[in-house]
């Protein structure tokens, strides 16, 4: 059991995904909170200011791309450690979150391990 009490955030659409990834990290000490889309997810960012935001890319409205430009335009988050969380395997997307600047990218399904990696680094 990790006795870190980072805050993390998770946006995600899909319901089952986000509580579990919720639910698994909740279970190794850290504080989590979840938001559906990405607009929630920037007011959340906006408001809490977490350690680490775990995004989808693939969302109605604004996707996990615009989120995290977002996030790093703003001189108050960004040095949020950002990870994309997506079924998007091929090797552009790949290439464009790293680009981009994103810490880590979990393809889903991904397990716990690979999930704490990209949280702690």
């Amino acid at each position: 059991m990790s006795t870190v009490s980072k805050t993390i955030l998770i946006i995600e659409d899909n319901p089952d995904i986000r509580e579990n990834t919720a639910e698994l990290l909740e279970l190794e000490g850290y504080w989590v909170f979840t938001a559906s889309n990405g607009d929630e997810g920037l007011q959340m960012v906006r408001n809490l200011k977490p350690d680490v935001v775990i995004c989808d890319i693939v969302m109605p409205g604004i996707d996990g791309y615009a989120v995290f430009q977002d996030i790093m335009n703003n001189e108050e988050t960004k040095n949020i450690r950002f990870v994309f969380s997506t079924a998007q395997s091929q090797k552009n997307e790949i290439d464009k979150a790293f680009q981009m600047g994103a810490t880590c990218y979990l393809l889903k399904p991904f397990d716990e391990k690979q999930l704490i990696a990209c949280i702690e680094g």
